[in-house]
């Protein structure tokens, strides 16, 4: 008896069986884990991208957050997150010390973005999923591909700028 995974099972749900993490408990149902892609490796340690994503805009001050692994000499990969504030914050070095600390506090000291961007917006396709690949690329400093597909493609030069002049912790 080979039990199956969730892709064999549901492979319309679950879409690609390359990016799928499932597991099965002791009564044989299977639990899905998430994204493969959404998982950085930090310093050995493994965390979601939607958990430091979460704790972000848990904040006061933050409307939306993007968090992408980049490389790193140090740790292997380093938590680069982009936000957006809710209006009437204003983005500053103080506001990105307390962001790094809210999200140590929620997750722990390992989980504190190495780099944090405040942005009046985040490079979205027209259909509203933030295109966490440009981000990556913009944060690794690479060559960006096609964005002429992007709802708001202005917005990758800004945030190539500001990447740029982010200080890393």
């Amino acid at each position: 008896f080979k039990q199956k995974t969730a892709y064999e099972i549901m492979p319309s749900l679950v879409g690609s069986e390359m990016c799928i993490r499932d597991r099965y408990d002791d009564d044989g149902y299977f639990w899905l884990l998430g994204r493969v892609d959404d998982v950085m490796n930090i310093s050995g340690h493994r965390i979601s991208t939607a958990e430091v994503e979460s704790a972000l805009v848990a904040h006061e001050s933050v409307a939306e957050a993007a968090v992408i692994g980049r490389a790193d000499e140090i740790s292997g990969e380093a938590i680069a997150a982009f936000v957006t504030l809710i209006s009437g914050f204003e983005g500053n070095e103080e506001l990105i010390i307390t962001l790094r600390q809210h999200v140590s506090d929620k997750i722990g000291p390992i989980a504190k973005p190495k780099s944090i961007v405040i942005t009046n917006d985040l490079p979205k396709t027209r259909s509203g999923k933030i295109m966490r690949r440009l981000l990556k690329d913009i944060s690794e400093e690479r060559k960006l591909g096609d964005v002429t597909t992007l709802a708001n493609a202005d917005i990758v030069s800004e945030l190539q700028t500001r990447s740029l002049e982010s200080d890393d912790e």
